[in-house]
């Protein structure tokens, strides 16, 4: 490995005694310097960018090739504002040129078996909105990919599911359509980089074979230390991986709206059998 590669695998990990990686090329080097970006220039994306990311999007996987996603790509300052008061006030969605806001969607194809006068039995099922939801998230990631390949960075805004039907109706969304998340996109400001932040240890999420939890205390227990010292440098609170899980998990206001996305979904048209 050069030291260019073992210096990434070391910011992923934050360790610098990382097993070294047998194979290295560009993309990997792309792929282990993902940040999320949450300040941007007032910069404006070249004309073509979204084209651009969605052609990357609509490279992705997608179950059976039903394509049963869409995005809205906002870029009004006010509908961002908006948008940004109903996903916790977070600035940077005001602040980016452009949000995306990634759909599961069921209605296209449910208008094709209108057309046909065929009714599609499997929609009122879970199994459907997880195919929406997955293909969505699929597409959002080589989109993500794309965009820092070009210079860009982003951050996901789960934030945009707090109040579902809200956002549908500021998008003008119809039945059997709903947001899963939001993707800020701009050029990243120097007056506040963003670092990578080190993740799990293999060790916690690779199993061989079979499911192991064998060593899972004394690995989580050191990765509390790496994140701490990482949120320490970064002059936040230094709190390890653990406590973040509980305090984050603990109580159901954490959801911040959440908790309602059954009721939410159903209004909004979808079956969950």
């Amino acid at each position: 490995m050069t030291d260019n590669a073992r210096s990434k695998l070391a910011a992923r990990y934050g360790v610098d005694d990382s097993s070294p990686l047998s194979q290295w090329n560009d993309t990997l080097d792309l792929l282990l310097d993902h940040r999320s970006v949450r300040a941007f220039t007032d910069q404006a994306l070249p004309e073509g960018t979204i084209e651009t990311l969605i052609a990357a999007a609509q490279s992705a996987s997608t179950s059976s090739n039903l394509q049963v996603w869409s995005v809205v790509a906002v870029q009004d300052p006010e509908r961002k504002s908006r948008l940004s008061t109903l996903a916790g006030n977070q600035a940077h969605i005001r602040q980016a040129p452009l949000f995306f806001v990634w759909l599961a969607d069921l209605s296209r194809v449910a208008r094709i078996g209108e057309q046909h006068d065929v009714e599609l039995a499997t929609l009122p099922y879970l199994e459907s909105l997880l195919l929406g939801t997955i293909d969505a998230a699929l597409a959002a990631q080589n989109a993500v990919v794309a965009l820092e390949s070009l210079g860009l960075g982003s951050v996901y805004i789960g934030g945009i599911r707090n109040d579902i039907a809200a956002v549908g109706q500021v998008l003008e969304l119809p039945p059997q359509v709903y947001p899963v998340f939001g993707l800020c996109v701009g050029y990243p400001s120097s007056e506040r980089p963003a670092n990578v932040k080190p993740r799990l240890p293999q060790r916690a999420v690779l199993h061989h074979e079979t499911y192991s939890t064998a060593e899972e205390e004394s690995v989580l227990a050191a990765y509390d230390a790496r994140l701490g010292a990482f949120y320490e440098r970064e002059g936040m609170k230094a709190a390890g991986w653990s406590e973040q899980v509980v305090n984050r998990l603990r109580s159901v206001s954490n959801l911040h709206g959440r908790e309602a996305l059954v009721a939410e979904l159903t209004r909004m048209g979808f079956g969950l059998r």
